[in-house]
């Protein structure tokens, strides 16, 4: 089973940056897909970047050019970091593994 363990999220100012981390407790780390999404208040769960073991990734539009995932596979941890953060980006980011796995959810909160 598969754990996952997620931090940095934060409360920032529309313009600024964050960066979230998750822990995954697996050994095999390298060979699943990793990824992110997001739920605002009232709202669906949503993609926001996915990145597989071969090293693809895919992001929704709306955060395409201002988001980054990426992994450390010496570490077992999947990063994103989030540039020019909008109040729109606010929501529980939660982190997800192909292994069906969903980490507890970190809040980020953009104010304008």
């Amino acid at each position: 089973q598969v754990q996952l363990v997620e931090s940095g999220g934060g409360l920032v100012q529309a313009g600024e940056s964050l960066r979230l981390s998750c822990a995954a407790s697996t050994r095999v780390f390298t060979t699943i897909a990793m990824g992110w999404y997001r739920q605002a208040p009232g709202k669906r769960r949503e993609l926001v970047a996915q990145l597989f073991s071969s090293g693809t990734t895919t992001y929704a539009g709306s955060v395409k050019g201002r988001f980054t995932i990426s992994r450390d596979n010496a570490k077992n941890t999947v990063y994103l970091q989030m540039n020019s953060l909008k109040p729109e980006d606010t929501g529980v980011y939660y982190c997800w593994a192909s292994s069906g796995t969903w980490g507890q959810g970190t809040q980020v909160t953009v104010s304008s």
